[in-house]
């Protein structure tokens, strides 16, 4: 199994991103999968997910309305889409899946949010 972000960097305030994550090892319509992220100084905490079917939830209430996750079947990619980004939106940002209840993480991908 292996998942590859891409698509972070710096970005200014009000600006947008969109995240990728490459999978591969595994059959990707199958699972679900998911986007966390990881301030300096903080616990890494969930950001986006998305079920099998393409169902979406976003719980994270600071991005609420901002983010958006989707997936490619025919890619084997998921996708986060980040509106109107802010300072408080730095983070290193991680692809997820648990696979046969093993956890998979990718490398991880740096949003920073600055002028």
């Amino acid at each position: 199994v292996q998942l590859v972000e891409s698509g972070g960097g710096l970005v200014q305030p009000g600006g947008s991103l969109r995240l990728s994550c490459a999978a591969s090892g595994f059959t990707f319509s199958r699972y679900a999968m998911s986007w966390y992220r990881q301030a300096p100084g903080k616990e890494r905490e969930l950001v986006a997910f998305i079920n099998e079917a393409g169902g979406s939830t976003v719980p994270e209430d600071s991005v609420k309305g901002r983010f958006t996750i989707s997936r490619d079947n025919a890619k084997n990619t998921v996708y986060l889409q980040m509106n109107s980004l802010n300072g408080e939106d730095t983070a290193v940002y991680y692809c997820y899946a648990r696979i046969n209840t093993r956890d998979f993480w990718g490398q991880g991908t740096q949003v920073t949010v600055s002028s």
